[in-house]
């Protein structure tokens, strides 16, 4: 897998030299954390830099019903403070700061933290991918409160309720017919007056006794008061605005993918995913990937950390077929 990766511009001697680490994490979400804690108890004493949203996107998230192991549910930042206490507590350090650039092009692997380097024989690629929303202040406002962007993580609480969901491609519609399961009503609001979806998921929605399209529409505010009672929303074609009685909105335009750190060091697709090859690698050796940051077709916390659990378990086994690290017969995951 190894390959020539163009040179990194020169830059002003960093202020900081570390010693070089034998994994390095960026990203502290569920994958990001799930890999410190699996190098941890290997004893590769791993750095993770938290980067982007600190501790992942679960840190916007109310209540979390559907990762194993809490029957009653729990709170998405408590979730994650467990995570990465359990990480700590194995010996991982995190420095809770972004990170601005990265080298792959040469050993050891380099990652920047500001002017700070730190270098590394192994890094694990997991800042995961972030939620594409409408730009408005109520919404922030009622997030977790009536307005989410995950229906499978948040549908639940909407049983018997009447909502909106916001979109016109394949995110929409999937959004869409997956509330239908617990929603009385869903309303589509499409901002042109067409979808953007594959033909089979339009023909599903639109035949759907539970759902509504309403074309050339935009919300302009969400409106409530300790949650979500309803929407202004206006019809593009005459600039006309009419409130809409929901429970709640989820917002399905789609994501985004935190990669901007790695283009020209690792390969992505065409929406700007990383690609991965044998589950975790990638085009360079030594660097792995996990979670959202290449998934896009489950986006969810149990299986982000399923692949930090695989990223820390093959870069444990690539430091060891490289000899920067000695076999063990038998490690303690």
């Amino acid at each position: 897998m190894t390959t020539t990766v163009p040179p990194v511009p020169k830059t002003r001697q960093p202020k900081t030299k570390q010693v070089p680490r034998k994994v390095l994490i960026v990203g502290s979400g569920p994958a990001g954390l799930t890999a410190a804690l699996y190098a941890a108890r290997a004893k590769l004493e791993p750095l993770v830099i938290a980067g982007y949203t600190p501790l992942g996107q679960l840190m916007i998230t109310t209540d979390v019903e559907n990762y194993p192991g809490f029957p009653g549910g729990i709170l998405g930042p408590e979730l994650m403070a467990l995570f990465r206490e359990q990480a700590e507590r194995f010996g991982t350090e995190i420095i809770d700061k972004d990170a601005t650039k990265v080298d792959f092009s040469s050993r050891p692997l380099r990652v920047w933290v500001g002017s700070d380097e730190y270098t590394a024989d192994s890094v694990i690629v997991a800042t995961g991918a972030s939620a594409l929303w409408l730009g408005l202040s109520s919404e922030e406002h009622f997030r977790g409160r009536g307005v989410s962007a995950c229906a499978t993580c948040d549908g639940f609480f909407f049983r018997d309720r009447e909502i909106a969901v916001v979109g016109g491609g394949d995110t929409a519609l999937e959004e869409a017919l997956f509330l239908t399961r617990f929603a009385s009503k869903v309303t589509m609001l499409v901002r042109r007056d067409q979808f953007r979806g594959s033909k089979i998921m339009q023909d599903r929605a639109l035949a759907h006794p539970k759902i509504d399209v309403r074309w050339n529409q935009e919300v302009m505010e969400v409106l409530g008061d300790a949650t979500v009672h309803s929407l202004r929303v206006r019809d593009t074609s005459t600039g006309k605005d009419s409130n809409l009685d929901v429970q709640g909105m989820f917002v399905a335009i789609g994501y985004r993918p935190n990669t901007e750190l790695f283009i020209g060091q690792l390969e992505s697709d065409e929406r700007g995913y990383l690609k991965v090859v044998d589950e975790t690698g990638s085009r360079i050796e030594g660097v792995f990937v996990a979670g959202d940051v290449h998934d896009h077709r489950y986006r969810q916390a149990v299986t982000a950390a399923g692949d930090g659990c695989k990223a820390a378990i093959d870069a444990e086994r690539w430091l060891e077929s490289v000899g920067e690290i000695q076999a063990q017969t038998a490690t303690n995951w």
